[in-house]
């Protein structure tokens, strides 16, 4: 039998698909959730938040996050499935990508350019990079181990997918207690910890998710 056959006759197969498909949206509730606690017990939330929330800035912060988590999960719940490649479903990352670029250009319109490079640089841009990573680390683990089963089409693709997802689940629930609120440090930041995910998901995918 050919490969090609066999991956087809693999995605054909119902109840594979729906089990591991369940596995991996458990994956994700339980990444979510732990990646909320360590937050709690850890650095916690801005103590500002209530009247933060209201500004256009925050709300942009968090509604970014949340798009770009959501997408980035969309795409991972094909990653693992034979015969389907998680590559097909990386349009969904088009709505927040393209929000965030909206919120840089307002940003740019808005600030005078005297002040663009603090806004960029922020306060804590070291502890983002570093901080997101962390928060990301139950989520990566979760959604690896749901994929082991799995049969990705592009393994290195597939980890990509579990390191994006992870890394935007940790900018997600970091975002609730980050100070930093402009979007060109959103866009650059915070897209840089979850691009540094991002890559170490899909060097271990290639080793690790080989079927």
């Amino acid at each position: 039998m050919k490969t090609d056959d066999l991956i087809r006759l693999m995605a054909e197969d119902a109840p594979v698909r729906v089990r591991l498909s369940t596995v991996l949206a458990l994956a994700i509730a339980a990444g979510v959730v732990c990646a909320g606690l360590i937050l709690l017990v850890t650095i916690g939330i801005r103590p500002d938040l209530g009247a933060a929330v209201e500004t256009v800035r925050v709300q942009f912060k968090l509604g970014f996050t949340l798009l770009m988590a959501a997408a980035s999960c969309a795409v991972l719940l094909v990653a693992g499935l034979p015969g389907r490649s998680a590559g097909r479903r990386l349009g969904v990352l088009g709505l927040p990508l393209a929000l965030l670029v909206l919120g840089v250009v307002l940003e740019l319109t808005v600030v005078p350019p005297g002040r663009w490079a603090a806004s960029l640089e922020g306060q804590h841009a070291a502890f983002c990079v570093f901080f997101i990573p962390v928060l990301a680390l139950v989520p990566f683990a979760a959604f690896f181990w749901a994929l082991r089963d799995g049969a990705p089409e592009s393994p290195g693709l597939a980890g990509a997918s579990a390191g994006l997802a992870a890394g935007a689940i940790g900018a997600a629930v970091y975002a609730w207690h980050c100070p930093d609120d402009s979007p060109l440090f959103v866009a650059t930041w915070y897209m840089l910890a979850m691009l540094l995910v991002t890559v170490v998901g899909y060097g271990l995918g290639r080793r690790t998710l080989r079927w």
